[in-house]
């Protein structure tokens, strides 16, 4: 399969890059870089370290999508927006890894899935995933008796907060109790807030050093607390699931799907 990567001399390109080498039935079919870029030009697979695979870095991210089965997207919001109106206008099945979208970036992206396969996650890691599962089962069971805190952490370059995963976490959650997060979130507390309200779901944020992602969904409850979490020690799992997320689009109808769909989640 003729895999496409964006934004592939950044940190998560060139482990995506490498994901697709080393992936079974998969190639690299090309990949761009932002104009002016001093990657331009240069060998893909030998960027990472590989042996080179003879695929130049282009500025032009149509390129891309032409010449791919499927595009692996970990860019900025900005160029998500562009590269799902090349979905739509190509075809070619999309896979975004990129954080921090807004609504105009998810109307796009709905867009595209009348024309391409689109897989959006908010974290690409299986184990992550699993999480996801477990935190909304718990919040089913365990019921508004007991507290919801979120709590993440990443490296000091992250530049949206809560992270697209703690989200995914508080929706998670939500759909748990079958309630809507945007009216139970609470994002931030200072100074005299007064008791914590029932059904609230909390998010705490940290930022600092190199941490890669750590997330713990809490249930406290009187007497006892309930922790699920997830630590990553390489990005290189964000990238793996990513690859996973790409080869399962072959031949898939168009439509908007999520990792849920990718790895078979029942229910």
């Amino acid at each position: 399969m003729k895999i496409g990567i964006t934004g592939c001399a950044g940190r998560m390109g060139r482990m995506v890059a490498a994901a697709v080498a080393g992936a079974e039935g998969a190639r690299i079919a090309a990949g761009s870089e932002a104009a002016g870029s001093s990657a331009l030009g240069q060998d893909i697979a030998a960027l990472t370290g590989l042996p080179a695979c003879g695929v130049k870095i282009v500025a032009d991210a149509a390129k891309v999508f032409r010449a791919s089965d499927a595009v692996i997207d970990f860019t900025a919001p900005a160029a998500t927006l562009a590269h799902a109106r090349l979905a739509l206008e190509t075809g070619t099945a999309l896979v975004v890894g990129t954080t921090g979208l807004g609504a105009e970036h998810e109307d796009a992206l709905q867009a595209a899935a009348k024309k391409a396969a689109i897989v959006r996650a908010a974290n690409f890691s299986i184990g992550v995933n699993v999480i996801l599962g477990l935190a909304r089962e718990a919040a089913r069971i365990l019921g508004p008796e007991y507290d919801i805190e979120i709590v993440e952490m990443h490296h000091r370059h992250k530049a949206d907060a809560p992270s697209g995963t703690a989200l995914a976490l508080g929706q998670a959650v939500a759909l748990g109790r079958r309630v809507s997060l945007a009216d139970k979130s609470v994002r931030a507390r200072d100074g005299i807030t007064g008791p914590r309200k029932k059904g609230e779901i909390g998010f705490a944020v940290l930022r600092g050093g190199d941490v890669i992602g750590d997330h713990t969904v809490v249930f406290a409850g009187e007497g006892e607390r309930v922790e699920i979490g997830h630590k990553a020690s390489s990005r290189s799992v964000f990238a793996q699931g990513a690859v996973r997320a790409a080869l399962w689009t072959k031949g898939r109808a168009p439509g908007l799907y999520s990792m849920r769909d990718v790895l078979g989640f029942v229910g």
